[in-house]
């Protein structure tokens, strides 16, 4: 299967006779998405796990006009933005589950709204964490507010891990906003459940800040992928 980074936390998974598009913001400078993923002569899925206007683009939306079997799969808070939108689309929320021939999606919490995905297809089992994440802001919460945010997250991981004893691939944030800890949730993420490739996301354009946990998931035995530019393609074995 390969992995295809496009921006922030966007996505594309291409195994044989598909390809799913996770979490679309913007296209690469290449448009490795318009001219690549929709041209893709197998069926095509697109993701979203919440309508943060830096995971759900509406322009997905209109896709299908070109590629009418388009399967969306969609958080369930997402679809009061489609009230008066044609497409048909199957939305999901926590602890919900769709699957076909190919694909099967399994929507977990989050720490701010929407969902989690956990996907397995070919024999991988990917988890794309969406907006779950240890959310703390120390630099600028009260200690109340950290551990409010510290509760709901060590909730959400614990859903998780009793879930899933692996992982093959794990797209999670890194993101450098939160300050000096901002590592601290993909550390007990992979502390808690094992990893065999992580892929950050949620960097912005912020890609070495990104990198830097590569050290600390090597040292848990896993891959690191490192993220350098939009189009950056990796095969997961």
């Amino acid at each position: 299967m390969l992995l295809t980074y496009i921006y922030h936390s966007g996505f594309v998974l291409k195994g044989k006779g598909f390809a799913l598009l996770i979490d679309y913001y913007r296209d690469t400078p290449e448009r490795y998405v318009h001219k690549h993923f929709l041209e893709f002569p197998g069926q095509l899925y697109v993701l979203a796990t919440h309508a943060h206007p830096d995971h759900f683009n509406p322009e997905i939306l209109q896709w299908q006009d070109k590629r009418p079997d388009i399967r969306y799969i969609l958080s369930q808070d997402i679809r009061r933005k489609m009230r008066h939108s044609p497409v048909e689309a199957s939305f999901l929320k926590k602890g919900g589950e769709w699957e076909d021939d190919s694909v099967k999606v399994n929507a977990f919490g989050s720490t701010d709204v929407g969902v989690s995905f956990l996907i397995e297809a070919e024999g991988l089992r990917i988890f794309h964490a969406g907006d779950l994440n240890d959310w703390h802001w120390e630099e600028e919460s009260t200690p109340g507010e950290v551990l409010q945010a510290e509760n709901a997250w060590h909730r959400e991981l614990d859903a998780l891990a009793q879930a899933v004893d692996r992982l093959d691939l794990a797209l999670f944030p890194i993101d450098p906003r939160l300050g000096k800890h901002y590592m601290r949730g993909a550390r007990e993420f992979v502390q808690r459940i094992p990893v065999r490739y992580f892929a950050p996301m949620h960097c912005w354009d912020l890609y070495d800040e990104g990198n830097a946990f590569r050290p600390y998931m090597e040292a848990q035995g896993g891959k690191f992928i490192a993220i350098h530019h939009p189009g950056d393609t990796i095969e997961i074995k």
